[in-house]
């Protein structure tokens, strides 16, 4: 540590910092543009300029060393003037369309130009006009005369996002931020890049021209759509959700969220919303009130639970729904005499866990890997966040190893990669486990081959001491995943490395401590959807996008005698005999536990659309109508304390008493019969799949593709 006088005050700070380090430590605010915390130093607007005692001139504070003794001034009159300078010759260009600039009212520029610019400008000339640029449907590059070439996007893309999309061209009047060669900007987690521009350049595509930021209301909220469970802000005015922007949280999502995160609130306002609770009638779809629908499916419950037994009615639970509806939908199959309730959709392998299925450590240490091993996922596209994490470690000499069927651009370097068909991924892990054994002097776990590939990830996983192995969504959903996870449980306690699986949804972790698993003698997900039930409850569940069963589970339900679908949306149609529309993520309260186990809950941010109604809510009712007992709930926060029997307070993190990757499965070598089925990154759940401009992205399309081939 070393000791610097910041405008006549005392700062201790580590050697190297830079003074902009000093002045955040002491809480002294320098104006910048170019300078983010999260990124490399650029020094390329010169708006920070100092004034260092000894120095002949002003010094750029972003990117000035600290030394022992320094004296720097922020605010005397030769740092000001310097800044007031350089303010003037950024206003230069800048165009003046403050009026009409989504930016207007949180824009770094006019903010600072406030303090630092002129009252009125002694430049003429003729100002400089940048061409409009199309770069896909997320991002607008409609206004890049405002750009002042600051490179917090090009930085963002080379070290966040690992893809250099945007760059500059040309030099002097004439140099401005472009893609190269007119192609566009298809990066997951592009819509960062319209957060950290300082000055309106990069706006909102889908949100441009639809509200100015003093009109919105901001409130928290938990995204739903994968297992980071990223923090939100969401921004609402009228009662409709008008843009999703990250609530910054240095343990989970830092400042940033993926493009899904941001974008999927478009299908919150979509016409395919379900807005009051519908029947089939003879083939045709009625509108009717919420009485006369549950009344409906209490009534057809009891009928099939007399006729049949109540083991013949079943629930296949989303696991994106709240901790709060999985823990009333389990508890309403047992009150009904079933034990026929399932979230692991698209599984193939249902061999029993002896432990709740999670990361093995924490989000935060992704950033912070000396090894790792990623099994059967495309990480970049299935978890942008981890990815992101990832990707930092690797930038800081983290070895990145790779199990998969396919070479995948991960946007890092990957040191290691065994390449085997999706059947034979344990075989190819248990050759792995071979070459650790071979190199330890220890019995190997099951028959295998040192192979070269096997000996250089267990050469990589045996060095470094910050290790993880960590199993993707096509491994959990392998017919062999149980043998996987046994295997990687060897390798983990011989390498010392942590072992977890990455987890698909917002509520995986939750969807098992909730117990939205089958009982004794109970129906899993497969088996209910190749048709083994009289009645099925569906909750936020399409059959033909969420499972593996794809569209056989459509011609298997029409089987039943009784569909009813929870959903938001307008979903099911063909084989569903009620529709009851519960509210998304937006319009109601609720839990979500990510995948390290971190319990975030949240609040509803706007009034449910129509007739709309949270899921606990309606599920309480129904349980009522059936005459189940227990469920005299009040509010989210009742059922999570009564029912989920977790603790109620936000941000608390589950810790290993509860949560364990524990297996006792044997190892099986044989190959495994089909391949896992996984869900493309914008087709996850119900509401990315219905966000219009997510699924125009080159990803959307390619993966439809894909779809149309297969």
């Amino acid at each position: 540590m070393i000791e610097i006088e910041l405008d006549g005050k005392k700062v201790d700070i580590v050697e190297g910092s830079m003074i902009m380090h000093a002045a955040e430590k002491a809480g002294t605010y320098i104006p910048h543009f170019c300078y983010h915390k999260k990124l490399s130093i650029a020094a390329s607007c010169r708006m920070c300029l100092v004034d260092v005692e000894k120095m002949p001139k002003p010094m750029p504070a972003c990117a000035t060393p600290v030394t022992q003794g320094m004296i720097v001034r922020t605010r005397s009159d030769k740092a000001v003037k310097a800044q007031k300078s350089v303010m003037e010759f950024l206003l230069i260009n800048h165009p003046l369309d403050c009026p009409i600039c989504d930016q207007g009212g949180e824009c770094q520029l006019q903010d600072l130009a406030v303090g630092y610019g002129a009252g009125a400008s002694r430049y003429e000339e003729e100002k400089r006009v940048v061409a409009v640029k199309d770069v896909g449907p997320l991002v607008s590059m409609q206004e890049m005369s405002r750009c002042i070439h600051c490179t917090r996007c090009v930085r963002f893309g080379q070290e966040m996002a690992g893809v250099m999309e945007l760059g500059m061209s040309h030099r002097g009047e004439h140099a401005e931020i472009e893609t190269f060669v007119g192609q566009t900007i298809d990066s997951e987690l592009s819509g960062n890049m319209i957060d950290i521009c300082p000055v309106g350049a990069l706006t909102s595509k889908p949100f441009r021209y639809s509200a100015r930021t003093w009109e919105l209301s901001r409130r928290k909220s938990v995204s739903p759509h994968d297992s980071t469970g990223a923090n939100l802000i969401v921004q609402v005015k009228n009662h409709r959700v008008m843009r999703v922007v990250p609530l910054e949280n240095e343990a989970v999502n830092e400042c940033w969220i993926a493009d899904r995160d941001r974008f999927s609130y478009e299908a919150l306002n979509s016409d395919e919303r379900l807005t009051a609770p519908m029947l089939k009638q003879d083939g045709q779809w009625k509108t009717v009130d919420w009485q006369t629908a549950l009344e409906f499916v209490a009534n057809r419950l009891k009928q099939v639970s007399a006729e049949q037994g109540g083991n013949s009615i079943g629930a296949l639970a989303s696991p994106h729904s709240t901790l709060e509806e999985l823990c009333l939908a389990s508890a309403l199959m047992r009150g009904l005499g079933s034990q026929n309730i399932d979230y692991r959709l698209r599984n193939a392998d249902f061999t029993k866990s002896e432990g709740v299925q999670f990361l093995g450590t924490s989000i935060a240490s992704l950033s912070t890997l000396q090894r790792v091993l990623v099994v059967g996922s495309n990480l970049r596209k299935d978890h942008p966040l981890f990815a992101q994490r990832i990707r930092q470690a690797a930038r800081r000499g983290c070895a990145v190893n790779a199990i998969d069927s396919a070479s995948r651009d991960w946007a890092m370097p990957v040191a290691n990669t065994l390449l085997a068909p999706c059947a034979t991924w344990v075989q190819g892990l248990a050759d792995v486990a071979a070459a650790v054994a071979l190199e330890k002097g220890v019995a190997p776990p099951s028959q295998g081959t040192a192979t070269d590939a096997a000996k250089a990830i267990a050469k990589s996983m045996l060095g470094g001491d910050n290790k993880a192995i960590l199993l993707g969504n096509a491994a959990a959903h392998h017919s062999k995943a149980s043998s996987l996870l046994a295997l990687a449980n060897w390798l983990g306690e011989q390498t010392g490395a942590t072992v977890g699986f990455l987890t698909e949804a917002a509520n995986t972790v939750g969807a098992q401590l909730a117990g939205a698993l089958p009982g004794e003698g109970g129906l899993h997900a497969a088996q209910m959807l190749a048709g083994g039930l009289k009645a099925v409850l569906l909750l936020n569940v399409e059959p033909e996008f969420d499972s593996a069963a794809g569209s056989a589970a459509a011609a298997a339900l029409r089987q039943a005698k009784l569909v009813v679908t929870m959903s938001p949306f307008k979903a099911n149609m063909a084989f569903s005999d009620v529709l009851l529309p519960i509210a998304p993520f937006t319009e109601t309260s609720g839990t979500f536990i990510n995948a390290e186990g971190r319990v975030q809950s949240f609040h509803a941010v706007v009034k449910p659309l129509g007739e709309t109604r949270p899921g606990w809510k309606v599920l309480r009712v129904l349980a009522t109508l059936l005459d189940v007992p227990g469920f005299d709930f009040n509010s989210s926060q009742d059922v999570l304390d009564k029912v989920c029997g977790l603790p109620p307070a936000d941000q608390t993190h589950l810790g290993p008493a509860l949560l364990s990757n524990a297996t006792k499965a044997s190892i099986d070598l044989s190959p495994a019969a089909r391949e896992p089925v996984v869900a493309s990154i914008y087709a996850l759940e119900s509401i990315v799949r219905r966000a219009t401009s997510l699924q125009l992205t080159a990803d959307a399309k390619a993966a439809a593709i894909q779809e149309v081939a297969a």
